[in-house]
């Protein structure tokens, strides 16, 4: 568990420790907004005093079926309120979270231990739940989950706490929009969290790309015997597990959006600049949200475009040699007409007793096959495709 108290431009974190064992006392501070960030594991522990700290600090306490969503595995993105409170469950695009499958998370595939793009192992979908309050956000991260860490690293960071962490390779950017400043408010904080696992999927495009263009050409290439279909398929229904997950984060963000049109216009912890701020960061996270939807839909038409155009190659491959064997057949047809005649048993057959009989019909069945080989080319029959 890690707690933080957020004001203006200062970030305190309240050791983990004490918070577990005071949580019911927990106060909140003179100014600004508490985060308390728990994993599933500690708030399935502690929801007794999770529910007695929020009582303490909010008035009220989590509805039972809210509290099941966020201790559930298997829930897709969705978003639900109350008058008190907003609920936001979305399933993230987590990069190198291999250790899911050890801690029980729903990984998004079940590729074998061979074949397969590797980047599509990388890719896991637990859900994170926020429950954002007046001047608490409560954040459910699953056991085993990096993003907690990292953006409390540059939170600090951008408070002057710690220095600036190093970006890592494949991870976005430590100077983008959504990473930098400190959150004016819970509804801020959450949407910047949001942003930062949407923003964790978009950095794999390119990657992803490769490795499935590779496929594809491989698919295409005529010298070279595709046997990979069991990764192929195990890869195309991740996309389409995808394509899923993020039509429901799309329709979460919808949500929550229609629901922030109809907070009150005047609220006191909430200024007009602010409020603009979040409908500005509520339609860029739908907007990332929106490319990311776009290309897997793409990736996932271009594999399905892919394995449609090889079969159609080889089925026209089938078709060139079938008709090379049909007009081999249709030369040697009469060729074999004339040699079954002058094999007949009769005793009176034209030629059959003339010296220069052989070469007669030796010259009728040459003159024969170059007319209907003659015939078959002008007609296009013997040209090869091009490649």
């Amino acid at each position: 568990m890690r707690i933080f108290a957020i004001h203006a431009s200062q970030v305190a974190e309240i050791a983990s420790d004490e918070a577990a064992q005071d949580l019911p006392g927990l106060q909140l501070p003179e100014h600004g907004y508490l985060w308390l960030s728990v994993t599933r594991a500690e708030l399935e522990h502690l929801q007794l005093p999770m529910q007695a700290a929020l009582q303490n600090l909010c008035k009220l306490q989590l509805l039972d079926l809210h509290l099941s969503d966020l201790l559930n595995t298997q829930l897709p993105s969705r978003f639900d309120f109350t008058s008190q409170y907003d609920l936001l469950v979305f399933r993230g695009l987590v990069v190198n979270a291999s250790e899911a499958t050890v801690t029980g998370n729903q990984p998004l595939n079940h590729l074998p231990k061979r074949g397969g793009p590797p980047i599509l192992r990388r890719i896991d979908t637990s859900p994170v739940g926020f429950v954002v309050f007046d001047r608490v956000l409560l954040t459910v991260h699953p056991n085993a989950h990096p993003l907690r860490d990292t953006y409390a690293r540059r939170l600090l960071a951008a408070s002057g706490t710690q220095a600036h962490p190093t970006t890592t390779p494949g991870a976005p950017d430590g100077r983008s929009t959504g990473a930098r400043g400190v959150p004016a408010n819970p509804a801020d904080l959450m949407l910047r969290i949001v942003n930062q696992m949407v923003d964790a999927y978009l950095a794999l495009r390119r990657e992803l790309s490769q490795q499935l263009d590779h496929w594809q050409a491989e698919l295409l290439n005529p010298k070279t015997r595709f046997n990979n279909w069991n990764a192929l398929l195990s890869a195309r229904l991740s996309l389409h597990h995808l394509d899923e997950i993020c039509e429901d984060q799309r329709a979460a963000i919808q949500d929550w959006i229609e629901a922030l049109k109809s907070w009150p216009e005047h609220d006191e912890l909430l200024n007009r600049h602010q409020r603009d701020l979040l409908h500005v960061r509520s339609r860029d996270v739908l907007e990332h949200i929106e490319r990311v939807l776009h290309h897997v839909q793409r990736l996932e038409q271009n594999a399905e475009t892919t394995v449609q155009m090889h079969f159609n190659a080889q089925s026209h491959r089938t078709n060139e040699i079938m008709r090379t064997l049909t007009v081999l057949t249709a030369i040697f047809l009469p060729l074999n007409l004339i040699a079954g005649i002058f094999g007949m048993n009769f005793e009176f057959i034209p030629l059959l007793h003339m010296s220069n009989g052989f070469w007669w019909a030796m010259i009728a069945m040459g003159i024969t096959a170059a007319g209907l080989v003659l015939f078959f080319w002008r007609k296009r029959y013997l040209e090869r495709s091009s490649r």
